[in-house]
């Protein structure tokens, strides 16, 4: 598809079409990474990880655990 660079105040701007920001998922608002790659103009889409619990767990091993931390005594109405 052919489409036309177009001037956006001091910088220029393409329109994406709907069909394409569909397929990669972007929409008003989502982040880009902009870069180029043999004499191209990349547009990615920078997308959230989600952080699961399931997976620091799984980074946990022998080396990383450590043992109870003292956090000193206790104040006002603590109870423990």
């Amino acid at each position: 598809m052919r489409v036309q660079v177009r001037k956006w105040g001091n910088s220029l701007a393409l329109r994406i079409p709907k069909p394409f920001a569909e397929d990669v998922g972007v929409r008003e608002g989502t982040a880009v990474r902009l870069s180029v790659s043999q004499g191209r103009l990349v547009a990615a889409p920078i997308h959230k990880r989600k952080i699961r619990l399931r997976d620091l767990l799984d980074g946990i091993t022998k080396e990383t655990l450590h043992g109870e931390v003292s956090t000193g005594p206790r104040v006002g109405r603590e109870v423990w």
